[in-house]
C-alpha cells in the first residue's frame, strides 16, 4: 500500500539564512498515528506548514494521498485537516457558524448531522450558539479541532494540540483521536507531552536542527534503544563494589544499600543471570530486586543529546 504522505528530499531555508529543514524524507502510512518529536526550533512546525500548504518549500516534494502539495494544492489541501498551535478563530462568530463556514470553504456539501456529531464528540454541542469570544481557552481549542474536522479529512495534523489545556480536554481529545484512527484517519501529532506520544503513537520520528534523526516503530525503537535497569536491595550495606563483580560495571547507590545494573533491553538475559549467580557465589545477599525500562522520553533526550554532541 502506498503511503498517504510521501515527503522526499525536503528543504526549507528562510531569507535570513536559517536552514529550518535539511533534506528530510519521510513516508507516513495510511491509518497510523505518527508522533513527531523534537525540541523547540527543531523544524516540526515548518514541516507541518509545508505539508499543509502554509509554507513554501525551498526544494523537494510532498505528496498528500498522491497529490503534490504545490502543483495540486487544492486537492492536496482537501485531504488535510490542521489544528495549529495558535488559537485563530473568528471571535464574533458562533461555534456553529464558524464550523459550518470551514466546511463550506473546502467545497463540501452541507451536512448538519456530521457537524453535530463532531461538536458532540468535542463536548461543544451545548455551546453551538455561543460566540467564540465568550468561550474559555480550552473550549476555543475544541473549536479549532472541530474546524479542522469539519470537511472530514483523511489526514489530521495536531501541532502541540494539548499545550496549555486542561486534563479533561486532553482525555477527550485522545479518545477522539483513537476513534478517528479506527475510522481510517491518519493522525500526525507533535507534542511536548512525550508520555502522550508513548501512549498514542504507532511510529515515532525525531527531528532536531532541521534533520530527521530517526523514524521507527515505537515498540521497535524502545526495544532497540531502551535501557533496562536492575536495582538490587542488599541485606548489608557495601562501601565499594566487590572486585569480583567488576565486569558488570555496577553502580553503588548512596548509603551502600543498593546496587544498580544498566543493560540493553535487547540483550540476552544471561547477563543478569550470571550476575545473580556470581553474587551468590561470593556470599553477597540481596533482599529485593526490581527492573525498570527507559521511557520514550529517556530515549528522545539521549538521541537529541547525541546528535548535538556530534555536531559540536
Amino acid at each position: 500500500m502506498s503511503p498517504i504522505i510521501a515527503i522526499t528530499n525536503l528543504t526549507k531555508t528562510y531569507a535570513s539564512g536559517l536552514a529550518a529543514l535539511k533534506n528530510v524524507s519521510l513516508s507516513i502510512n495510511r491509518g497510523e498515528i505518527f508522533a513527531l518529536l523534537g525540541p523547540n526550533g527543531a523544524g516540526k512546525t515548518t514541516l507541518i506548514g509545508i505539508v499543509c500548504g502554509i509554507v513554501n518549500p525551498s526544494s523537494g516534494t510532498v505528496l498528500a494521498d498522491g497529490h503534490d502539495v504545490v502543483r495540486d494544492y487544492r486537492n492536496a489541501r482537501y485531504k488535510i485537516g490542521l489544528v495549529p498551535q495558535e488559537l485563530t478563530t473568528d471571535a464574533f462568530e458562533t461555534v456553529w457558524a464558524t464550523v459550518k463556514l470551514s466546511r463550506g470553504l473546502f467545497g463540501r456539501a452541507p451536512d448538519e448531522a456530521y457537524l453535530e456529531q463532531v461538536l458532540r464528540d468535542l463536548s461543544l454541542w451545548d455551546k453551538r450558539h455561543d460566540k467564540i469570544m465568550t468561550l474559555s481557552g480550552g473550549m476555543k481549542r475544541r473549536v479549532m479541532i472541530a474546524k479542522a474536522l469539519s470537511h472530514a479529512p483523511d489526514i489530521l495534523f495536531l501541532d502541540e494540540p494539548t499545550a496549555g489545556v486542561d486534563v479533561e480536554l486532553r482525555r477527550d481529545m485522545w479518545a477522539m483521536v483513537r476513534a478517528l484512527r479506527d475510522k481510517g484517519v491518519t493522525i500526525i501529532l507533535t507534542t511536548h507531552y512525550i508520555e502522550e506520544a508513548e501512549d498514542m503513537a504507532d511510529r515515532v520520528g525525531v527531528i532536531n536542527k532541521g534533520e530527521l534523526i530517526l523514524v521507527e516503530d515505537k515498540a521497535v525503537l524502545m526495544a532497540k534503544l531502551g535501557q533496562k535497569q536492575l536495582t538490587l536491595q542488599l541485606a548489608q550495606p557495601l562501601s565499594v563494589v566487590p572486585s569480583e563483580l567488576a565486569e558488570w560495571k555496577l553502580a553503588l547507590k548512596p548509603g551502600g544499600h543498593e546496587l544498580e545494573y544498566s543493560f540493553d533491553a535487547k540483550a540476552e538475559h544471561g547477563g543478569v543471570a550470571a550476575l545473580l549467580k556470581r553474587m551468590t557465589e561470593i556470599g553477597l545477599v540481596f533482599t529485593d530486586l526490581r527492573t525498570q525500562q527507559s521511557s520514550l522520553e529517556d530515549i528522545f533526550v539521549s538521541l537529541v543529546s547525541a546528535k548535538g554532541q556530534g555536531q559540536s
